[in-house]
This record gives structure tokens, sequence and C-alpha cells, in this order.
């Protein structure tokens, strides 16, 4: 897992008036909060803030979070961040400090890897489960899911239960639900397509 430092600055002043000011001196405010520390408002610089997140491993990069204040030497994941609709920046941001000898819950992204037989035939593939839950430690967190599809034809579905993980990461789950499949463009007569776009529709339902 992806492993950076962070600057990050105690803000004394709490509230939403603390938080307007810190924006407008350009500052990102925020909170950290997680196991040995009590939650603690702070300030981010965003393009900081940024650079630490633009890797492949996005908010599941562990930040060793560096400052004046209870937080300094704790290493943290981003676990929310609030974005101006319009402008596109960040308004807030929510740090959560992480042990890292203990296993944790975190979202990771699907990265289908290949072109499979199906779209070569004039399907697509359609990935129902952009993001997939883990449980591991915080240092081996994947960047991404790979699921190869390059044998995949039009009707195949990849379930949960087929996806494969790294040593020492789980995949929780209850119901052997589908995360993608390859279906055929629409009017086709192809009937293990339409059985396969019902059993997606049933599981979405669910």
């Amino acid at each position: 897992m992806a492993q950076l430092e962070l600057n990050v600055a105690l803000r004394e002043r709490v509230g939403k008036g603390g938080a307007r000011s810190a924006r407008r001196d350009g500052l990102v405010p925020g909170i950290v909060y997680g196991p040995h520390i009590e939650p603690c408002t702070i300030n981010v610089k965003p393009k900081e803030l940024k650079a630490a997140i633009s890797g492949e491993a996005g908010w599941n990069t562990l930040l060793t979070l560096v400052g004046d204040g209870p937080f300094s030497g704790l290493q943290a994941i981003v676990k929310d961040m609030q974005i101006d609709a319009i402008r596109r920046n960040v308004t807030h941001v929510d740090l959560q400090a992480v042990d890292t000898t203990k296993l944790a819950s975190f979202m990771v992204p699907v990265l289908p890897v290949g072109k499979s037989v199906g779209e070569k035939e004039g399907g697509n593939l359609e990935v129902i489960r952009k993001e997939l839950e883990v449980i591991c430690l915080p240092t081996a967190v994947p960047s991404a899911i790979e699921i190869n599809v390059e044998t995949l034809a039009i009707g195949d579905v990849v379930h949960i239960d087929d996806v494969v993980v790294p040593e020492g990461v789980e995949l929780p789950h209850d119901v052997n639900f589908t995360v993608m499949t390859v279906v055929g463009y629409k009017g086709s007569d192809d009937d293990e397509e339409e059985e396969v776009e019902e059993e997606v529709a049933a599981e979405a339902a669910e």
C-alpha cells in the first residue's frame, strides 16, 4: 500500500465559523478521529491533500500525519470528502486514524484487465460493482482488484465468488452477487444475454 506524509495544522476554532475562516484562507478544514485519539479539527493545504491521494491507491493511501497536535505521527486514510458542486474544490475532509496492526474494512476499485471475447464480437462489458469491500491490514490494501476478462463471452458473468484477491485480503459477502458481465447490443436475439440482464436486475432490486 502507498504511504505518504501529510502536513496537518490543528484548528482551534471549531464549528462552521472556523471552517469558513479556513476556506477564506485557502485551506481545507477537516477532522481527525479514530483509535488512540480524541476527534480534533484540522486544516490542510488543498494542493498537498490532492497530491497525497492522487496516486493509484487514492483515498486508501496510508498517510502519516505531520504537525503540531495530538495527531502527529499517526497514520490515517481519507474517509470522506465534501466537494463543491460548482467549483469542484474540496470543502471538508475526514481523516480516520488507523491501527496498522488490526484488520479493517476498505473500499477498493474494480479494474477489468484485457478485452473480452464478447467485446470483440460486438458485446459490451458492464461493471456492475465499481468498488468492492475488502478486509485486511491497513498496510495491505490493494490499489485495485484486478479481474482478467479476456475469456468472457457474451452472457458470461463474474460473481464475487469468482474474484481472486491477494493473500491477506478477504472479500466479505453473504450473497454471491454479480461483479461484472458481458452483454450483447440491445435487440439481440441471444436468450442467454436476456437471462443475464434479468439476473442483474433482480440483484439490484434486492
